[in-house]
Parts: structure tokens; sequence; C-alpha cells
């Protein structure tokens, strides 16, 4: 059963987390699962940034993004090579380390 590491956040995850995952799992579902709140303001459907995440490890291991989540990727604040949205990430067979921004767009936005 592969695991999902959530590296420490200041304010969502101090203490970081492990969690047990099951392939086909996304990322924001279980982050959301554990009481990480990471925004999602378009209700997972793909159509904003707020749910950037950076996958620090694991990151081959994923099913690529499409061209759609690549559109978006390229609107998220602080976009990096390893950036995937948490809504379109699905856990596979590989353990995953992932980072939650410090800021989205729609906190920059809202002057956070």
């Amino acid at each position: 059963m592969p695991k999902v590491i959530f590296l420490p956040h200041e304010e969502l995850c101090p203490d970081g987390l492990v969690i047990d995952a099951k392939e086909g799992d996304t990322i924001l579902d279980l982050a959301l699962k554990h009481n990480i709140g990471i925004e999602h303001a378009c209700e997972k459907s793909c159509a904003c940034t707020t749910c950037h995440i950076i996958v620090r490890e694991g990151f081959d291991s994923l099913v690529e993004s499409d061209e759609l989540e690549d559109d978006m990727l390229d609107k998220a604040w602080g976009l990096e090579a390893e950036s995937r949205l948490g809504c379109q990430a699905c856990v596979k067979d590989e353990d995953l380390v992932i980072e939650i921004p410090k800021y989205t767009l729609n906190i920059v936005s809202e002057n956070h």
C-alpha cells in the first residue's frame, strides 16, 4: 500500500502527516479526508489552481497531466517542474512526498 507523506505546512499541517493510500486516490481527497484543509475553490473540477501541490518524491509514478491541467498549472503561483493540481494527481503504486505551497494564487489575490 503506497504512502502519501505531507511535509509540514505552517498552517494546514504543522507536524506533517503520513497517510496510507489506495491506488486511484487523489492527493486532494486524501488531504481533506485527514483534515488538511487544502483550498479547492472549483470543487475539484480542474478549473482553478488553489489545490496546487509540489510532488517532492514519486512524481514520475503519477499519470501524466493532461492539457487542461497543464493550462491551469501555467497560472499557479510558485509553479515548479514537479507541480500538480491535487484534484488531478492520483496515487499509483509508489510512495509520494507532497509539499503544500505556502501561498496559492487565491491567497495572494486576497492579500493574505
